[in-house]
């Protein structure tokens, strides 16, 4: 039984490592099984350069076919698992057929790449950038080795951030004026804010102020759309007057939020709307959206 379970392990080892790996900015990345695992982080236009050790188990002999490195962007639709899509791939030869008898250090090097998406977890769809190291072999099958890493794009503040100012009506029982100082926030940004009671006529219990993310993926009978509601706040808990003006002030830092995605790759859409919700004192709920783009901004610290 032994000897069997031998035959089925890898004759060899292989490292992925990046040469600016001791210096270079490290995010958490949640992987399928649920663990977070800290990764390198990359922007576009970036050169990715590094080296791939291969080591044999016990310097036993290792014949192959040839050895590659393999920069893949990737995209996976979750009611599609298993399908990826590639809209990177850059493959660089490391090795021409032969054997390998001892540890062999191999480097590589992907120049300025152009990655123009960023590396996303969402609920029904996956993007994400790894290098994939390739021993072929016959007879046998490949010995493969992944190495992931995450991509973060970043924008300039926007030149034209026009504040929003909306109004809520139900009837001749409420009329409500709420204002945002801008439409465009940065992940790490400020809601500031003002409501304004017109008319009051119904009893309001409470007022909350929501941060949803709408993930659109696939396209006509095959769309799939998925809200998620990120923060809940408490703007008011009582009855209001007429007059009466409800400052908001909300952070944005402390939840995890992406950008604003446009048809990623013909794949998916991820758009932010902030919901407010009114509850009278019959529990009815009355909401109005507001949909703002949210951006990447390049953290000086």
């Amino acid at each position: 039984m032994n000897y069997l379970v031998g035959a089925f392990k890898l004759p060899c080892n292989i490292f992925i490592s990046f040469a600016d790996g001791r210096i270079r900015k490290q995010v958490p990345l949640k992987k399928e099984n649920g663990k977070t695992v800290m990764v390198a982080l990359f922007q576009s236009q970036e050169s990715i350069v590094g080296e791939v050790v291969i080591e044999p188990v016990h310097r036993k002999k290792v014949e192959h076919n040839g050895v590659k490195i393999v920069l893949l962007g990737q995209i996976e639709l979750y009611f599609d698992r298993g399908n990826f899509y590639d809209f990177t791939s850059l493959v660089r030869e490391l090795d021409i057929p032969g054997e390998l008898y001892e540890r062999k250090t191999y480097p590589f090097e992907f120049s300025t790449v152009e990655m123009l998406y960023e590396s996303y977890n969402g609920v029904n769809v996956r993007l994400r950038y790894i290098l994939k190291v390739t021993i072929s072999r016959d007879y046998v099958s490949n010995i493969v080795e992944y190495q992931e890493f995450v991509v973060h794009n970043y924008t300039p503040p926007p030149s034209i951030n026009n504040s929003i100012k909306m109004e809520v009506g139900i009837e001749d029982c409420l009329h409500i004026e709420f204002e945002y100082s801008k439409s465009k926030y940065h992940l790490k940004d400020v809601i500031i804010g003002k409501i304004y009671f017109l008319l009051v006529r119904i009893k309001l219990k409470n007022m909350e102020l929501e941060i949803r993310r709408r993930e659109s993926t696939g396209s006509g009978p095959n769309t799939h759309v998925e809200t998620e509601t990120f923060a809940k706040f408490e703007l008011m808990d009582g009855a209001s007057v007429r007059g009466e003006s409800i400052p908001i002030r909300l952070f944005l830092s402390p939840y995890e939020l992406t950008p604003t995605y446009q048809n990623i790759n013909n794949k998916f859409s991820v758009k932010y709307y902030l919901n407010l919700v009114l509850v009278d004192e019959e529990d009815r709920r009355y909401f109005k959206q507001q949909e703002i783009t949210m951006y990447r901004l390049l953290e000086t610290s």
